[in-house]
């Protein structure tokens, strides 16, 4: 069974083939967090000082089980990517961006956040996923700005072309490439780990990555980001993930490997490695009740994140802001000092 770390930064097994495109509906809010007040007519954010423990739903948690790959509607509570909360300031106007996972938990985030900051958005998720995915294109469109759906089994190579060369057409261009989407399976031995299952688990997690980035390089201007998803499993591995865990490490050092090589051409490359973030993929890959309701509670804050958290991070690093900052990696664990 997996550790509380464990069920961090992955999304799920990607299947099926590229199918149809954005729809525009959406359901009931997910939750907010305190202490966050709006000025809709300025379109700014204020946050007033709060204590970070108690800013988000902290354990117990009610038991919750899905089936694989899980939807965040489904969730209780429902987790925040910023729906309601996170507020744009025009930091990406006018920037294309293609997010892998970008259905729910973090991916949803920095979608919804780059969309708020002036962005165009094209996401990739399972086409199980629909359902979550469409919440997305929808607030996507609601900022006035475009959305594209592009569901599809990123452990083909010519899928990943495909995903890239629809993004652009239908982008128009491509200035932010976020590889988040990875998939997680925890075996207590290494007898119990297949073949099939460790070769799944590097196409999706690492062989994407190289693929989508290698597709997307000769479309990348001067200015543009690649960010990728690590997590805090490169530095502190469970026993139970240790096919995940060493994609997580292939990640840290693909991003630090291609910053050194694209920086002449001035384009950034970097990560974030996320601790334990309340995501569909604990409700719908962790067994054991016992560490649904206690998730989060071992780290320094007491609580799981919030993808909503995270999202101010991607827009950080896909901005002009961060414009010194190239092979870097960023953690965010609720205190446990990763990376």
């Amino acid at each position: 069974m997996k550790s509380k770390d464990d069920t961090t930064t992955s999304r799920r097994q990607f299947v099926g083939g590229i199918t149809a495109g954005p729809a525009a509906a959406l359901t009931a809010p997910p939750l907010a967090p305190q202490g966050i007040l709006s000025d809709s007519s300025r379109g700014t954010r204020r946050s007033s000082k709060q204590d970070p423990t108690a800013q988000y739903p902290q354990p117990p948690f009610p038991p919750q089980q899905q089936e694989p790959p899980g939807l965040a509607s489904k969730m209780t509570p429902r987790p925040d990517h910023g729906e309601t909360s996170y507020r744009g300031s025009g930091r990406l106007f006018g920037r294309k961006a293609l997010v892998t996972g970008g259905d729910s938990g973090i991916g949803r985030a920095a979608a919804i956040a780059f969309a708020r900051e002036g962005a165009d958005v094209a996401i990739n998720y399972l086409p199980v996923e629909e359902p979550d995915a469409r919440e997305v294109i929808g607030l996507i469109q609601a900022e006035g700005r475009k959305a594209v759906a592009i569901p599809g089994d990123i452990r083909q190579e010519n899928f990943c072309r495909k995903l890239v060369g629809a993004a652009m057409r239908e982008l128009r261009g491509l200035d932010i490439l976020v590889n988040n989407a990875a998939a997680q399976v925890g075996q207590h031995s290494i007898m119990d780990l297949t073949t099939e299952q460790f070769d799944s688990t590097f196409k999706t997690n690492v062989y994407a990555m190289f693929w989508i980035t290698k597709a997307a390089m000769p479309h990348l201007e001067p200015g543009a980001t690649i960010i990728n998803t690590s997590s805090v499993q490169a530095y502190n591995p469970s026993p139970s993930l240790l096919d995940y865990a060493q994609t997580k490490a292939c990640i840290v050092s693909f991003t630090k490997s291609l910053a050194k090589q694209v920086a002449k051409q001035g384009i950034r490359v970097n990560a974030v490695a996320p601790g334990p973030f309340w995501t569909p993929l604990l409700s719908s890959s962790v067994k054991n009740p016992e560490e649904v309701r206690t998730f989060g509670e071992e780290t320094p804050l007491g609580r799981p994140g919030q993808p909503a958290e995270l999202g101010p991070l991607y827009v950080l690093l896909a901005s002009q802001e961060s414009s010194y900052a190239t092979g870097q990696v960023y953690g965010m664990s609720g205190g446990k000092g990763y990376p």
